[in-house]
């Protein structure tokens, strides 16, 4: 029996329910009544602001490729005295969730294999962000080739990463921080300096 409720709750609601089913079960809990059993809302509430299921779907698709790929290229395009301060400036995105959400990429490679359409944004996505950071390497130098190569070095990295660690939280915080600097060092064949380190780690206190 469907609830009562004269509320609708809003459409930011809707979406942080559907959000938090694909991450902690994947796209197939992303279903209508599951969610209005999961707000406290009814399945009429729900067309109060979504046409239908596809309709949510794709404003999950929207919010991923705002955060991800979105904040991803602006980072790119940040102000860095050297490429290894703008390396070193990428890696807030995999410490930063608010920038980049890697249980959502975790959940939409998933999710990628039984969509097609998806697949093909993914595709899309995985070269637009890597002529992000190829573009970055070319501002500071780098031959076409060798800042092709450093960018896919860079972006596989973190997507092998972050695709490896779907049975358990990331590692402490502290350890890959002390590691960041010498992969910038190797990303970019510059080490950072003591400065650029210090501004970077500032960023990110311990707790």
């Amino acid at each position: 029996m469907e609830k009562t409720s004269g509320w609708r709750g809003t459409r930011e609601i809707w979406i942080n329910a559907a959000y938090e089913a694909l991450l902690e079960s994947g796209i197939d809990a992303v279903k209508v009544m599951p969610l209005a059993d999961r707000l406290g809302l009814s399945r009429t509430s729900f067309y109060g602001h979504f046409s239908d299921r596809d309709d949510l779907l794709n404003a999950l698709i929207t919010l991923w490729q705002a955060k991800n790929t979105g904040n991803l290229i602006k980072r790119t395009e940040d102000y860095a005295e050297t490429i290894a301060e703008a390396i070193l400036n990428i890696f807030d995105l995999w410490l930063l969730p608010d920038l980049f959400d890697s249980r959502l990429e975790f959940a939409v490679r998933n999710w990628a294999h039984t969509d097609r359409e998806l697949a093909r944004m993914l595709d899309e996505a995985d070269i637009v962000r890597v002529e992000a950071f190829q573009a970055m390497f070319e501002r500071f130098g780098y031959e076409t080739q060798y800042a092709n190569i450093r960018a896919n070095t860079v972006y596989q990295t973190q997507i092998g990463y972050i695709s490896m660690k779907k049975d358990g939280p990331f590692e402490p915080l502290e350890p890959r921080l002390k590691r960041m600097p010498l992969y910038a060092e190797i990303f970019s064949g510059r080490k950072p300096t003591k400065a650029e380190i210090a501004r970077f780690l500032a960023r990110h206190p311990l707790p």
